[in-house]
């Protein structure tokens, strides 16, 4: 079995970072499968929780507001040219990011049910009472002058998990703290000399990366987690998908458009100067004026130069239903109610 302490550091970029969330699957599958376990000191699910509200704040609005800001003052002092494309642009990494924050909310309601269903452990005194040791000798994580208290109380922690394991069993410590745990004049990939004997043996592993360690561990679900990523259907952008919904947009109002010349070529709808009242004081459905139909005959010409004649139709009833449907899709995507297919 793998059994994994793991820094909050790495926990808070597992959460900020979309392109972690097919490794979170890995670990989640192991975990499911009896094959890892998750150390989790309680320390680390504090911090985590007093985190979270900030790592979900920054990722939805930080970097959101500020291109908002820039594409104000591009549409006021922007020069004409070149400023719809630049705009464009801005508008498709805006979007980008907030699907980013989305990913984070998901990912932190993924780690927090992973860090809660671990192997809780509490800090005990005896912890604090080595970990507080660790700073009187100035060793790491302590050799930087600053208060790593909660680092070492980690360095303690994963001590106590060799002391309690097995031959059957492989550890890991997985950090991205590498300036207070590393090698940092030798090799950063390497552990600090002051914790490098917790990981002279072959089943103790020093990582900055949870991917190095499942992938060292379980190579075949690393594989196909690296297939799944190259592979990846990415996002569509913003300009994309609006570019797509207009596409829509212009094919039904047309089809409904020939739909009504139809009806004014077969007289089903009377063309009148005046368009006349029903009893109940309502306009009259089966006709219309002269003007409105000058107008719809040139909406309709100017459809045809804008989307081409080919991309018009005519479509069988399931095509007909198709386009519809993807309408309906990419206006609720937008912020549209679902089925709103006004042209």
């Amino acid at each position: 079995m793998l059994r994994i302490l793991i820094d909050t550091c790495v926990w808070i970029d597992l959460a900020t970072d979309y392109r972690h969330f097919k490794t979170l699957d890995v670990l989640i599958d192991l975990i499911r499968d009896g094959e890892a376990e998750l150390v989790v000191p309680q320390q680390t699910l504090d911090e985590f929780d007093r985190n979270k509200g900030r790592i979900i704040k920054e990722t939805n609005q930080g970097i959101s507001a500020i291109f908002k800001r820039v594409r104000d003052a591009i549409r006021e002092h922007g020069e004409e040219e070149g400023r719809d494309n630049l705009l464009q642009q801005l508008g498709d990494m805006d979007y980008r990011i907030g699907k980013q924050g989305e990913f984070a909310n998901s990912n932190i309601n993924r780690i927090e049910n992973l860090l809660n269903e671990g192997r809780i452990v509490q800090t005990s005194d005896d912890v604090k009472i080595r970990a507080a040791q660790r700073a009187i000798d100035k060793l790491c994580p302590f050799h930087k002058n600053k208060n790593s208290m909660a680092d070492a109380v980690l360095v303690e922690i994963y001590r106590d998990m060799l002391v309690g394991s097995s031959s059957e069993e492989h550890l890991a410590f997985v950090t991205h703290n590498k300036r207070d745990f590393s090698n940092m004049n030798v090799d950063e990939r390497e552990p600090h000399p002051d914790i490098a004997e917790l990981f002279a043996e072959a089943g103790s592993t020093y990582a900055l990366a949870l991917g190095e360690v499942l992938n060292t561990y379980a190579p075949d679900w690393m594989e196909e987690l690296r297939w799944d990523f190259e592979y990846e259907e990415k996002p569509r952008s913003l300009s994309e998908i609006l570019e797509a919904q207009h596409l829509l947009f212009r094919q039904i109002w047309y089809n409904r458009h020939i739909d009504l010349m139809h009806r004014v070529e077969i007289g089903e709808i009377e063309v009148v100067d005046q368009l006349g009242k029903t009893e109940k004081g309502y306009y009259r459905q089966d006709q219309i004026t002269r003007g409105t139909l000058e107008l719809a005959l040139a909406a309709g010409e100017r459809a045809r130069n804008e989307v081409g004649e080919e991309n018009l139709g005519p479509w069988d009833d399931f095509e007909w239903g198709m386009l519809n449907g993807k309408l309906s899709a990419l206006r609720w995507v937008t912020g549209s109610e679902w089925d709103f297919l006004d042209t």
